[in-house]
């Protein structure tokens, strides 16, 4: 294979334009071995297969040279777009830049302030890498226009990212994405779009004001009395972490010191994200040797919250229904109104509980762009461990001021002698086991996704699990409450639901699936294994429907 003189004159345009000399230089030496690898002439072929796509998310992928992967030249043009939606929409203002600690963040953050100086707008870069809450937070404490976070969040290590906020604080949603990537699309020369120097670096300030908000969160009256196990997974939570929680009236939480400080190459996790099998195998080890009451986590730009906790079989991973279902039920029983959200794709347990207490609760699409746009929200969360417990502060899942509201009720319950998992039992007795699972399948090949998903229309199933299909819905045409999505949804005889998408940013088919089973003479424990059964076996019926691996 060598290379077309198509794709070396594309190639070579590029090379002339990076304003990167270390990515040029990648880009020419790439370009030269081509010639003679058939490796190096794919990889350089996929580079130039289009552009890094610009959506909901913003933008995300690999660190390296070329227009479909993440670097300088296309965090420039994306911000050319960006500067060129905000002064045709917004006029002049301010735009807010945070950044992790991943590969290039900073240089990417300061092209972005670069840009928008040049543009006639006034940056702020804030003034080291920090959560992506401070960022969310600072939109509105600054009263910015927009604001953008340099992260990839939990994506693997050598990914980096670009999410983009408007200035109500929230995630953009269409069509706003979709104006912004046209506006990318007619940037044709990197080099010719206006930098200037200029912008300010925000002060510690901002960060005391965001540690202020959400140490102020848990009720000052509780109890205290919480040992906690907490690790960063090599992200930057851990500072801030442990200075909202002091100045809460907590103990330090002791921290995990592999994982404790900021490292781009995350060296002790495949994927830097809790939910992964291992990844916080580190923290739990350490809460046995501790005698920890609980565990702690947040994903690398801390947006994120993981919980563990002790049982007679060792420490579990609560999943995130778990802990938004606990989070909601203590928001409740504070006394918290007005609307409560989750996503389609997370448990309907909240929806019940709101209504018991009545109290308006919303279902969106996926993603805290929606979760956060529900008017008079209160509270939101979505099954990937993300909550929103203070969308006044932070427009946004924020991982940090959820965990404080986990610890005021962990140590409000132990200090009664309870527990978080005696406290979903008693949920459970209440309303019923609502058990969720998934079936998450990554792939190599992202036509694998397209597919399953046409398989699936073309055949759908009539029964899953052994439970009829009641209902079944293409959510690519929308609904009265919902807008378009590519997703799947079924509705199951019995209270069960499924729901099956590709995921937003990474390149995997997710398929949720949710039972519920009453509670009768046989107490919780019998109803948690005839839910686990029942998704067992809706499990492996979804995946032949779908003509995916069988799961394990």
């Amino acid at each position: 294979m060598t290379v077309g003189a198509s794709l070396r004159t594309r190639v070579e345009a590029w090379i002339a334009d990076d304003p990167d000399a270390t990515t040029r230089a990648e880009l020419t030496d790439l370009l030269a071995v081509a010639e003679s690898d058939d490796a190096a002439s794919a990889e350089l072929t996929d580079r130039f297969t289009g552009r890094l796509e610009f959506g909901t998310a913003g933008l995300r992928g690999e660190v390296a040279a070329g227009p479909n992967r993440i670097n300088r030249a296309v965090v420039i043009r994306a911000a050319a777009g960006l500067a060129s939606y905000l002064k045709a929409n917004q006029g002049n203002g301010t735009v807010v830049i945070g950044y992790d600690a991943r590969r290039k963040s900073d240089e990417f953050a300061q092209d972005t302030a670069a840009v928008m100086q040049g543009a006639g707008l006034q940056a702020v870069v804030l003034p080291r890498p920090l959560p992506t809450p401070v960022l969310a937070f600072a939109i509105g404490h600054l009263d910015c226009i927009a604001g953008v976070m340099v992260t990839a969040s939990h994506n693997p290590p050598a990914d980096n990212g670009y999410k983009v906020y408007l200035g109500d604080g929230s995630q953009i949603v269409p069509p706003a994405d979709a104006e912004i990537a046209a506006r990318i699309d007619k940037v044709t020369s990197v080099t010719e779009i206006p930098r200037a120097d200029g912008w300010s670096v925000g002060g510690e300030d901002v960060v005391e004001a965001y540690v202020d908000s959400v140490a102020a969160l848990p009720d000052p009256s509780t109890p205290r009395d919480l040992t906690m196990v907490y690790t960063a997974l090599h992200g930057v939570g851990n500072e801030i972490v442990g200075r909202a929680l002091r100045r809460a009236g907590f103990s330090a939480p002791i921290a995990v010191p592999e994982q404790a400080e900021p490292d781009a190459a995350f060296p002790t996790v495949s994927f830097p994200n809790p939910e992964e099998p291992g990844a916080m195998d580190l923290a739990m080890s350490l809460a046995v040797e501790v005698g920890a009451d609980l565990v702690v986590a947040n994903d690398p730009d801390a947006d994120r919250c993981a919980v563990a906790v002790p049982t007679s079989n060792g420490w579990r991973m609560l999943r995130g229904d778990e802990l938004g279902v606990l989070l909601g039920h203590h928001l409740l029983g504070s006394g918290t109104r007005g609307v409560f959200a989750t996503t389609i794709v997370s448990s309907s347990l909240l929806g019940r509980m709101a209504r018991d207490h009545g109290v308006d609760y919303e279902e969106t699409l996926t993603g805290f762009k929606w979760i956060c746009r529900v008017p008079g929200l209160s509270y939101g969360y979505e099954e990937a461990l993300g909550y929103c417990v203070a969308p006044d502060l932070v427009r946004d899942k924020d991982g940090i001021s959820a965990l404080l509201l986990v610890a005021e009720l962990a140590a409000t319950l132990k200090a009664k002698g309870s527990s978080l998992l005696e406290r979903l039992d008693e949920i459970a007795s209440q309303y019923g086991v609502y058990a969720t699972d998934q079936l998450s399948v990554r792939v190599k090949d992202v036509a694998l996704i397209d597919a399953a998903m046409q398989r699936l229309r073309a055949t759908p199933p009539t029964s899953l699990g052994g439970f009829p299909l009641e209902q079944s819905d293409d959510l690519s045409f929308g609904s009265e409450t919902l807008p378009p999505t590519e997703a799947l949804r079924y509705r199951l005889a019995g209270g069960g639901r499924v729901v099956v998408r590709p995921s937003g940013t990474e390149p995997k088919i997710k398929c949720y699936l949710e039972v519920v089973v009453p509670v009768e003479a046989g107490g919780v424990d019998a109803s948690r294994i005839a839910a686990a059964g029942r998704l067992d076996a809706i499990r492996t019926d979804l995946a032949a429907a779908a003509g995916l691996p069988t799961p394990a």
